[in-house]
């Protein structure tokens, strides 16, 4: 399980970016998204460094949540 803190999300858009930025590297990740916190929980197969860098490509900088 992975959760990260994602930065300059504020709308539905960027909810479903982020969602699909996750999904293409790992199209059967369970991704979970809480708006008003920010924080993004990714239960993936794929190694954490991926999942970052599709969603900080998708224009969302980011960062692990503790």
């Amino acid at each position: 399980m992975l959760k990260l803190k994602v930065q300059e999300m504020n709308c539905g858009h960027c909810v479903s970016s982020v969602t699909k930025a996750i999904k293409k590297v790992d199209p059967n990740a369970d991704v979970q998204v809480d708006l008003g916190s920010g924080l993004v929980t990714v239960d993936t197969s794929v190694g954490s460094e991926a999942v970052r860098a599709a969603v900080k490509d998708a224009g969302y900088p980011n960062e692990l949540a503790a």
